[in-house]
């Protein structure tokens, strides 16, 4: 069978499987889901080295120490920031406005996996896909699909084994553009996760299903006169270097202020960085850049001495970084693009308005939506920056390669960096499992508001008027036991009345002497010493005036009030 063939086949039997899976799936508890996935987290981390070796053996892209950091990251990083997520049930109530949010899987995800990053992306994607309660196949990149399919069974069989529906996880072992275009719009896939090149994305978003794309990080790193300059610069080589600069979040491009230029220099020279001379650069222009303005995937994760090589240059071995001065941005300055390799561009400006205006150049070339770094300790200019810049996130002070994808910044930890609209995306989040589920909600009737008029009288009522309206409510309604005692609207009571209630009680056992001696009680009584309504700042005056105060079984008293009062011995029983 054809290739193609076979790849639509596999992908359609793919995604019956993980269609048949899902719906078992989105019947689990919060608590199977997070079983399951505290198991293929534990899994992918014990398999990080295995899997790493995997991916540069069969890529050649990066190196081993720092493939393993980032399935590590993709492991344990992204496991820690979504463990504690609610993906199940209501996941929010609003009791005040009446709202109850429910979260709902959105069914089977395509995910396609870039060859820079290959295991680290399908560990990121198929945790965030089962914690929100979906199915997803995996359609690898060609020269990395041994090692994107082994990963893809360690977590199918983990998450089968915690107790997940078979073919909850699946991953095409016959690859081709046929296949992952039946992946990404068949009928019963839901939704496209897709990491690549702008023409995958573009193909994700044009197949009529919801998508996360993320486009490409032509990403400016500045270094503003007040920064500290050898850990800005050190910053920069750490993330440009890492994973021989397959991340899309790592450095592009080095901007910074003329008056600081020379120390720059120091420092890119101090950590291993090559000026190149014009006609190396037109050489190195050649070979990184092809004829249809597209990285050559020759150098692509490559080292800094092999890339030198294979464009025919003789470098220092100490070389980690190659450095090209550049004056200008587009076609005319090949090195001026994203370049996923240990190359950066290098440009001087007059001032931070001028490095402003560069930055935004590099941006708009290729990175928009993206990333950019900067490197400084002047706030006011740190937030033009963030004001101005078309990119959906700007790291300060640290490295812009793992600072994007949270691990160097309390960013949402994510493989898959969505760049908004300005660069094609839906989103420009980190994404998260969050993004794949559907929200329903629950909404009850709002409740009755004041216009302004009435609030208005509301607040100016006084004592009086709440008392009255206290008045009005004991009388109209049936309280039972609370009026024990009737007093008639006007006047005072019959003291007979008030004599035969306390008939049979003794003085030390229910009433004070004001209430058992007959003058006393007459005192009280004709002048009307009872409250009808008492309230913590009634007490503490009483308290401060060294007072009782008088009240019967009509009086209200607020809680606070009560408490208060009752510890103080404020109170005073009238029958």
């Amino acid at each position: 069978m054809d290739i193609d063939l076979q790849s639509i086949q596999q992908a359609r039997l793919l995604i019956d499987q993980a269609y048949q899976a899902q719906i078992k799936l989105a019947t689990f508890s919060q608590e199977q889901i997070d079983t399951i996935v505290k198991q293929m987290a534990a899994a992918s981390l014990d398999a990080a080295e295995k899997l790493a070796k995997a991916a540069v053996e069969e890529t050649g892209f990066g190196n081993l120490e720092d493939k393993i950091l980032k399935n590590k990251f993709a492991s344990e990083f992204v496991f820690d920031a979504i463990k504690d997520l609610k993906t199940v049930g209501i996941i929010r109530e609003d009791l005040e406005k009446g709202i109850l949010e429910i979260a709902a899987p959105v069914g089977v995800i395509a995910a396609v996996i870039p060859s820079t990053n290959p295991t680290s992306t399908t560990i990121n994607k198929a945790l965030i896909a089962l914690k929100s309660r979906n199915s997803i196949v995996f359609s690898p990149h060609p020269s990395a699909n041994k090692c994107i399919k082994e990963t893809s069974r360690i977590l199918a069989e983990t998450a089968e084994a915690a107790g997940a529906p078979k073919g909850v996880i699946g991953c095409l072992s016959a690859t081709s553009v046929e296949g992952t275009q039946e992946l990404m719009k068949h009928k019963k896939t839901s939704l496209i996760l897709a990491t690549g090149g702008q023409g995958l994305v573009k193909a994700a978003y044009s197949v009529g299903k919801p998508a996360f794309g993320v486009g490409p990080g032509n990403v400016p790193a500045y270094i503003e006169t007040s920064a500290d300059i050898p850990q800005a610069v050190k910053a920069i080589f750490t993330g440009k270097c890492f994973d021989n600069g397959t991340l899309c979040s790592s450095e592009q491009a080095i901007v910074t202020d003329k008056i600081i230029k020379e120390q720059v220099v120091h420092e890119i020279e101090r950590n291993g960085g090559y000026f190149l001379s014009n006609k190396e650069i037109e050489i190195l222009g050649e070979l990184v850049v092809t004829n249809n303005h597209k990285i050559n995937p020759k150098i692509v994760g490559r080292s800094a001495l092999t890339i030198a090589s294979l464009a025919g240059l003789k470098v220092p071995e100490k070389t980690t970084v190659l450095v090209a001065h550049l004056t200008g941005v587009g076609h005319d300055y090949p090195l001026s693009i994203e370049k996923l390799s240990p190359i950066l561009a290098f440009y001087v400006q007059e001032n931070w308005q001028e490095a402003c205006d560069r930055c935004m150049e590099l941006i708009n070339f290729g990175g928009l939506g993206h990333t950019l770094a900067i490197h400084s300790n002047n706030e006011k200019i740190i937030r033009e920056f963030g004001l101005q810049k078309p990119v959906s996130r700007i790291v300060v002070n640290t490295q812009a390669a793992l600072g994007a994808v949270g691990y160097t910044t309390n960013l949402f930890p994510s493989m898959t960096l969505g760049c908004g609209v300005l660069g094609g995306n839906i989103t420009s989040d980190n994404i998260s499992p969050l993004h794949l589920i559907n929200i329903k909600r629950v909404a009850y009737p709002r409740k009755a508001t004041l216009n302004s008029s009435q609030k208005s009288e509301l607040e100016s009522l006084g004592r009086p008027d709440v008392e009255a309206v206290v008045d009005r409510l004991l009388s109209s309604g049936d309280f039972g036991s609370i009026a024990d005692v009737e007093q008639p609207s006007q006047g005072s009571p019959p003291k007979a009345q008030l004599q035969k209630s306390n008939q049979g009680i003794e003085e030390s056992q229910q009433f004070p002497s004001e209430l058992t001696d007959p003058e006393k009680l007459d005192q009280v009584v004709e002048n009307q010493l009872t409250v009808s309504f008492v309230c913590e700042d009634d007490v503490r005056q009483s308290l401060k005036a060294e007072k009782k105060i008088y009240i019967n079984s009509k009086s209200i008293v607020t809680p606070a009030a009560q408490d208060l009062g009752n510890a103080n011995d404020v109170f005073i029983n009238v029958p």
